[in-house]
């Protein structure tokens, strides 16, 4: 009797020795004093559930029960670099009650399985019991070396691991996170993951000090679905990387989202519950980049010009880098931050410089991208090529326009302005989110801008149009293009702004037009095959076509 309680108070204290904290307090002690919901009936051992002195299987450490017989499902993805393989060493001992195959109670030295309470068996249902589905946990049993780190390009060269996260044989394991005998840091885990501290051991990501999901102390309201029910966190920067990930039984097995449905990893704190803005609004009005959609098309290893034509949150916004720093047009702002995009010249860039850039990922020749809305004389379905500054004219996105004689700019607009794709197109909202997320109008416009034919003149129906235009000089003032040409068709004629110019421009390959004119073919026709406004110079021209009954043959300015 001696020997053995000896040799018991010798298995108590190892592990109370090593991690500062016994066993005995947490839910690993499954005796029928453990503290846990989960508890053997009568037994009284502790240490027996996975160790045994005699009898015990050949795996280290003297583990006592039998290792399970079953192929799993492991995690894949179309970004992973490593290889993981089916679970060994100290991964294969977790799972032997961990995969819910098992009795817990079953054990080699006891010819009778420990009774448990409840009725229970194997492994409770829970985020416990990982089954043997564990392409939605983390993989495990793969080599993590420098050539791997190399590779992926976003992890730690594990030579530099000297701290609580260590590898056994070179191989990331179920030991390399968690600790079975300290639960001080809660789940196991070796390492506190507040603020994402166990994360950062090994991932490093680019841009993430500076991002707000690293950064934000901004907490859940208490309204709606709560964020973070898998954390005891209670700020973004607290959660990190459990903002969006799981690293076990996640929502999408992918990259280990909380959420399967892309957008909800998102909406679910940008809804004004988290965060201060309200996107969830505007993605659901008429008019939106819809992300609700789409689903399972967007694939982070895409091509950078987008193929498959989608929108999800993360192809405009990098999670990991995205920040609300400002920025000076057409430079992009934090908020796209890290994202990629397609150049001026059509190239991929890794890191989108200037926020047109990001548009042109789909905006820019993607296979499936729409034309105009409007049936124009020259249609063009690539706005890179609209915006070209080689065009002889068009609105000053990638740089300072054609024209520089504009005198209805309004200040601080000048000639030399450069404008974003954003100030056209965002929310009609008053201190609304910025960007094109939603809008009561049509192309996602931030004001009303109206195209259909005999509409009547006023501020508010082109008001897109007299943000930055000043409405009394286009229409009123007392020059002769004014009078003659633009309150002669659009107060004269209720002819919107949208029959003669297009808002973007004229790529140089189809046409030589200045003042962006190109034409609405559904209400302006060719005379005799004759449709041209040729640009005399002076703030005059001459246009030769067909409108509302009239021709023009030419009409001259």
């Amino acid at each position: 009797m001696k020997m053995y309680l000896i040799r018991r108070v010798v298995f108590f204290l190892v592990p109370v020795l090593l991690s500062g904290q016994s066993i005995l307090n947490t839910v690993h002690n499954l005796s029928v004093d453990g503290p846990g919901t989960t508890k053997a009936v009568t037994e009284t051992e502790v240490c027996i559930f996975c160790h045994a002195p005699h009898n015990s299987n050949p795996q280290t450490p003297l583990w006592n029960k039998q290792t399970p017989a079953t192929n799993y499902i492991l995690y894949n993805s179309s970004t992973i670099q490593a290889s993981p393989g089916q679970p060994d060493g100290s991964s294969i001992l977790c799972l032997s009650c961990h995969d819910g195959t098992i009795a817990l109670g079953s054990v080699l030295n006891r010819v009778e399985p420990i009774q448990f309470g409840g009725g229970v068996t194997t492994m409770p249902a829970g985020s416990s019991n990982l089954s043997t589905q564990l392409s939605d946990d983390h993989p495990v049993s793969f080599i993590y070396n420098s050539s791997l780190a190399i590779a992926d390009g976003e992890l730690v060269d594990p030579v530099g691991l000297n701290g609580p996260v260590q590898l056994s044989n070179q191989k990331v394991q179920c030991s390399s996170c968690h600790d079975a005998h300290s639960d001080l840091n809660d789940k196991f885990l070796v390492a506190s993951n507040r603020y994402s501290d166990l994360c950062l051991f090994c991932h490093q990501k680019p841009f993430w000090d500076q991002s707000s999901h690293s950064t934000s102390n901004a907490g859940w309201s208490g309204n709606g679905t709560d964020p973070w029910p898998h954390t005891p966190f209670n700020t973004v920067a607290e959660n990190a990387c459990e903002n969006c990930h799981m690293p076990h039984n996640a929502g999408s097995n992918e990259r280990l989202l909380n959420s399967a449905t892309e957008e909800t990893n998102c909406i679910i704190c940008h809804d004004t519950n988290v965060a201060s803005v309200d996107i969830q609004s505007e993605i659901s009005k008429p008019y939106s980049h819809d992300v609700y959609a789409y689903s399972q098309v967007h694939d982070t290893n895409e091509s950078t010009q987008v193929q498959a034509m989608h929108v999800e949150c993360s192809d405009c916004h990098n999670p990991h880098a995205s920040n609300n720093s400002t920025a000076t047009a057409p430079a992009a702002n934090g908020f796209l931050s890290g994202v990629r995009g397609i150049d001026t010249n059509g190239n991929p860039v890794s890191v989108a410089q200037n926020e047109y850039e990001v548009c042109y990922r789909c905006h820019a020749g993607s296979s499936g991208s729409a034309g105009s809305p409007t049936s124009r004389q020259f249609d063009q379905n690539n706005t890179r090529l609209e915006f070209d500054l080689n065009n002889t004219s068009y609105h000053p996105i990638e740089g300072v326009g054609q024209n520089g004689n504009v005198p209805s700019l309004i200040s601080p607009l000048t000639e030399s302005s450069i404008i974003y794709c954003t100030d056209c197109h965002a929310s009609d909202a008053v201190n609304a989110a910025m960007g094109p997320h939603g809008s009561i109008y049509p192309q996602i416009l931030k004001y009303r801008y109206e195209t259909v034919d005999n509409t009547k003149e006023s501020y508010q129906v082109y008001r897109l149009c007299y943000e930055c235009h000043d409405r009394n000089s286009l229409l009123f003032s007392m020059s002769k293009v004014s009078k003659k040409v633009h309150k002669e068709h659009v107060v004269g004629e209720d002819i919107p702004c949208n029959i003669c110019h297009d808002p973007h421009g004229i790529s140089a390959s189809q046409g030589n037009q200045t003042s962006l004119i190109n034409f609405d073919l559904s209400v302006v026709s060719p005379y005799q095959n004759r449709l041209e406004f040729i640009d005399r110079g002076n703030s005059s021209g001459e246009c030769y076509l067909v409108c509302h009954g009239e021709t023009h043959k030419p009409k001259k300015y």
